[in-house]
C-alpha cells in the first residue's frame, strides 16, 4: 500500500508557522460533552503536515473532538476504521484530515474515494475537504445523480485527487472506465449504515471491483446496526480487510 506523502510535519516544538493564520472569531456557543471530553491531544500531536494544520485551523478547528482524537491516528497507520458517532462531533473531519493527509498531490490519480448517501452530504463533504486542504493543492471533485454526466465525464480528463459523490453516479463513471479507481487506497463510506441498505449493497459491491485489494476502508456512522455487521460477514472476497477492522464504538448516546 502506497505510503503517506509528506510534505513539513508540524510540531509543537515549532509554533512559529502558525504566525499570519487567518483564524475566525473562536466559537463560544456552549458545548456537549461529544465535543468537549477529550484525552487532551492536540491535532500538532498527530504530525500532519503543515499545510494541512493550516486549513485546519483556519476553519476554526481548534482541537479535536474526542471522534476526531480517536479516529485520525488510527486512520494515519492504514488501518481498517468503523467508528460510531453522533452528527455534529466532527465526524467528517474524522475521515477527511487522514484522508487528505495521504495524498500525493504530484501523482495525477484519484487517491480517495468518499461516498455519502445523498447529493446535500456530498457538497458538504466536498467543501470539509475543500476548505481544510486549501493550502495544500488537493483537487477535489463531487459528483451525484440528477448533474450531467457530460460534465463530470470532462472534469475527470483534468486532475483529481479526492472523488466525493453517490455510489450510484461513481458506479457509472467507473463502469464506464472514465474515474480510475485502480489506485485509490482510501475508501470512505459516510453514514454506513445507509450506504449499506438494500438499496446500495449492489453498488457497494461493485465498487469495491475498481479498487485495489490493499485499499484502506472506513466506515462512519452514527449507529451501528446489524446491516453493517451483515455485509462485513457476507463479502468475505470483496472486503477482505474488514475482518480486522479496528472498532472505534465511540457514541456518548444509546443509539
Amino acid at each position: 500500500m502506497q505510503m503517506p506523502f509528506h510534505s513539513s510535519s508540524a510540531t509543537p516544538n515549532d509554533p512559529s508557522w502558525r504566525t499570519g493564520l487567518r483564524l475566525p472569531p473562536k466559537d463560544l456557543r456552549p458545548q456537549t460533552e461529544d465535543v468537549t471530553k477529550t484525552k487532551g491531544t492536540e491535532f500538532e500531536d498527530m504530525f500532519l503536515r503543515r499545510e494541512l494544520l493550516m486549513g485546519i485551523f483556519e476553519e476554526g478547528y481548534e482541537r479535536p473532538s474526542p471522534i476526531q482524537e480517536e479516529a485520525i491516528p488510527v486512520a494515519l497507520t492504514k488501518r481498517d476504521i468503523l467508528a460510531r458517532a453522533k452528527n455534529g462531533t466532527g465526524k467528517t473531519a474524522a475521515f477527511v484530515i487522514p484522508s487528505l493527509q495521504q495524498i500525493d498531490v504530484g501523482k495525477n490519480k484519484i487517491q480517495a474515494l468518499l461516498l455519502v448517501p445523498t447529493r446535500e452530504l456530498a457538497l458538504q463533504t466536498s467543501q470539509v475537504c475543500k476548505k481544510l486542504g486549501k493550502h495544500m493543492g488537493i483537487q477535489v471533485m463531487v459528483t451525484t445523480g440528477g448533474t450531467t454526466l457530460k460534465d463530470d465525464i470532462m472534469r475527470l480528463q483534468e486532475t483529481v485527487h479526492v472523488l466525493v459523490g453517490t455510489p450510484g453516479r461513481i458506479l457509472d463513471l467507473a463502469g464506464k472506465k472514465v474515474a480510475d479507481l485502480s489506485e485509490c487506497p482510501v475508501f470512505v463510506m459516510d453514514e454506513a449504515d445507509k450506504l449499506l441498505s438494500p438499496e446500495f449493497t449492489p453498488v457497494m459491491e461493485q465498487l469495491l471491483s475498481f479498487l485495489p485489494t490493499d485499499r484502506q476502508v472506513m466506515l462512519f456512522s452514527a449507529t451501528f446496526p446489524m446491516i453493517v455487521k451483515d455485509f462485513k460477514v457476507s463479502l468475505p472476497r470483496a472486503l477482505p480487510l474488514l475482518s480486522v477492522l479496528t472498532f472505534l464504538l465511540f457514541c456518548r448516546t444509546n443509539a
